[in-house]
């Protein structure tokens, strides 16, 4: 049977992965900078070894036997210094280049949707980057675009909380996000696939406004909701990007220019939206 390592193991769509490989009785390797975070996981197929993937002197003979590769290495908001090109790309380059040393035969990278579109965007400069290494290293790889997560919506609960929904245009955008353990299945079937890119989404599809009434249904609130021009979308992105670094704008810079396209994948899963959302509001 293949052994598998996996990178990013602690992160939300990495624990779920991880479920899934154990759920398989998958050989697998999770690749952690601190173990303690995943003591819950226990099961005679795991084994966790401490790396800092930023660093690739730490990953030196980590790879032993692996002949899976899975990264979800990856920041949305960047935190202890590092910078999207810090881990998005580099960290990534030093897992592969580890890789391809310990003669690994397929890699398996987790993007996000159209991230070949939006490349001027500093976290897909970052991830589009890394995908480049990887398609001429020689491994066998796949590439997963995912549409977002469920947990990507919280933008809209936490608005929705304070009875006011701010979209922009007219809220008609679309889009299908998928639920972190619905992507790890499609994640470990596409160990066994011959594919080179999936974009994956949920089964439903909906518009911004659906979601953000979703939201407010959810916390029980009216429907307010108010819509904004694109030129102050627009304005927001450009003053961050004079008067901020690229660590502060990169989150918003990422969330306001997606949110103006339709970001529409393949359906899969069993989860829904509607049902997370109302599961959300009671943790609260």
């Amino acid at each position: 049977m293949k052994k598998i390592a996996l990178a990013g193991a602690t992160g939300y769509l990495g624990k779920y992965i991880l479920k899934e490989l154990i759920k398989r009785e998958m050989p697998s390797i999770a690749l952690v900078r601190n173990p303690q975070k995943l003591e819950a996981f226990s099961s005679p197929f795991l084994q966790i070894k401490e790396a800092q993937v930023t660093q690739a002197t730490s990953l030196v003979g980590k790879l032993e036997d692996v002949d899976i590769v899975i990264s979800t290495v990856g920041i949305t908001r960047q935190k202890d210094g590092l910078t999207y090109m810090d881990v998005d790309y580099q960290a990534n380059l030093n897992l592969l280049r580890e890789a391809q040393k310990a003669k690994v035969k397929k890699f398996i990278y987790i993007s996000a949707i159209n991230g070949d579109q939006y490349r001027h965007l500093k976290i897909f400069e970052a991830k589009e980057g890394f995908v480049d290494e990887l398609k001429k290293s020689g491994l066998d790889y796949l590439v997963l675009r995912p549409n977002g997560f469920f947990s990507d919506m919280q933008d809209f609960l936490e608005m929705a909380k304070k009875g006011r929904i701010y979209l922009f245009g007219k809220g008609d955008r679309k889009l299908n996000p998928i639920h972190g353990e619905d992507l790890a299945e499609v994640v470990v079937d596409a160990i066994f696939s011959d594919q080179k890119e999936i974009t994956i989404g949920d089964p439903d599809i909906f518009t911004h406004t659906q979601i953000a009434e979703l939201a407010l249904n959810a916390h029980n609130k009216p429907k307010k909701i108010t819509y904004l021009p694109h030129w102050i979308r627009k304005s927001i992105i450009t003053l961050m990007r004079w008067f901020t670094s690229s660590k502060t704008y990169g989150p918003i810079e990422f969330f306001l220019t997606t949110m103006a396209d339709d970001q529409i994948a393949a359906q899969y899963g069993k989860h829904r939206l509607k049902d997370f959302c109302e599961a959300s509001v009671k943790e609260i």
